[in-house]
Order: C-alpha cells, then sequence, then structure tokens
C-alpha cells in the first residue's frame, strides 16, 4: 500500500507518503483519506462492473415509501453514489486546497464537487439504463416469470421496491409495485403487468 500512494501521489523529497500525510493538518487529511479510500472503492466498483459483478450495488431501504427513487431503476441513495460523492469530496478539497484558504468554504466547495460527481455519475448510468432497455430486452418479457425482490416493495401501491430479473443471459432490474401487503427484500414474487416502461406489477 506505501508503495502504491507514493507512486501514485508522490510525496516531498525524504520523506515517505505517509510521513507526509501525517504532517497535514486534520482537514487535509480528511480530504486525502477520502479522495484514497474512495478512488480505490471506485476502481473496485469499475472492475465488478467490467466483468458483470456490480448487481451488489444496494439502495438504502427507507420504512416510508418514498425511497427516494428517481426513475428508470436508479435510487438517489445508493452504496455507488456514495462512494461517487466520497471520491468528488476528496479530490475537490485536495485540488482546491491551494486556491482556497478558507477552511469551511474548501469544504463547500469540496462538497459541491461531490455532488457534481454523483449528477454526472447518475446522468451516465441513466443513458446507460436507456440504452438497455432500448435493446433486445424488453420489459414485457418479465410478465409471468418469477423474479426476486431486490428493494422492498410498499403495500397498496403507495411506493415503489425494485426487482432483478435474469433474462437472455443478463440480469435487469426494474422497479416494482404491489396491490397486496409489503414484500421484503429477498423474497421471491410473479411479474402481473407492466405498469410502464420501467416499473411492473407484481404479487
Amino acid at each position: 500500500m506505501q508503495e502504491f500512494l507514493d507512486a501514485i501521489v508522490p510525496p516531498a523529497s525524504g520523506t515517505t507518503w505517509l510521513e507526509a500525510y501525517q504532517a497535514m493538518d486534520t482537514w487535509m487529511q480528511v480530504f486525502w483519506g477520502c479522495a484514497i479510500v474512495g478512488s480505490l472503492i471506485f476502481i473496485v466498483q469499475m472492475v465488478l462492473t467490467l466483468i458483470g459483478m456490480d448487481s451488489s450495488d444496494m439502495d438504502v431501504d427507507f420504512d416510508g415509501a418514498d425511497t427516494m427513487d428517481l426513475g428508470g431503476g436508479i435510487s438517489l441513495f445508493s452504496i455507488k453514489n456514495f462512494v461517487n460523492f466520497i471520491v468528488g469530496f476528496g479530490w475537490g478539497g485536495v485540488c482546491f486546497a491551494e486556491i482556497i484558504e478558507n477552511r469551511w468554504l474548501l469544504t463547500l466547495v469540496a462538497m459541491l464537487v461531490g455532488i457534481a460527481f454523483v449528477i454526472m455519475f447518475f446522468f451516465i448510468k441513466k443513458q446507460t439504463k436507456k440504452l438497455e432497455h432500448n435493446g433486445a430486452f424488453q420489459i414485457s418479457d418479465c410478465v409471468g416469470k418469477t423474479v426476486d425482490v431486490y428493494l422492498r416493495i410498499p403495500e397498496n401501491k403507495s411506493g415503489k421496491g425494485k426487482v432483478q430479473v435474469s433474462l437472455n443471459g443478463s440480469v435487469q432490474e426494474f422497479d416494482a409495485m404491489t396491490a397486496g401487503e409489503s414484500i421484503a427484500s429477498g423474497q421471491k414474487v410473479e411479474v402481473l403487468s407492466v405498469i410502464d416502461g420501467f416499473t411492473v406489477l407484481v404479487k
């Protein structure tokens, strides 16, 4: 790890990266910590995505009906979005540290950069979802099939959950609603019909 950090962010001459990190003030330690740790997790996520093992991204499941879903099978609160924010926040703080001396203002700017990262990757994912749904896979193919509940589905159509379905060699994720009682994550349900281009009705 030490050699890796020294390679990507060379420390001052005669010191190791760890020594340089320990000499920083608390603000910069936080920024650098978020930047390095967030970037490492981001790289791991990218590798998992490339090899098709990224379906484990978890959305925060609130007990209430509103899960802050943004449509198209994408939720605001997810592990990936949190990592995107941390990466933007960390590198934003590091990059603007030499320009902005006020630490509170620097933190605000870093937070805005983090939010910008979330919005940017949300837009990219949204466009990717559209390409997926416009391809050979049709949401209507799910009707009558048994699928897995990925995110809890609120009762009586009071909100949306998520289901995952494996079809034609690919795993797809769709919004889901039910007319009955709430359905917990991990349960298997049957798709009754398609509500719209991104949402199915299950029981």
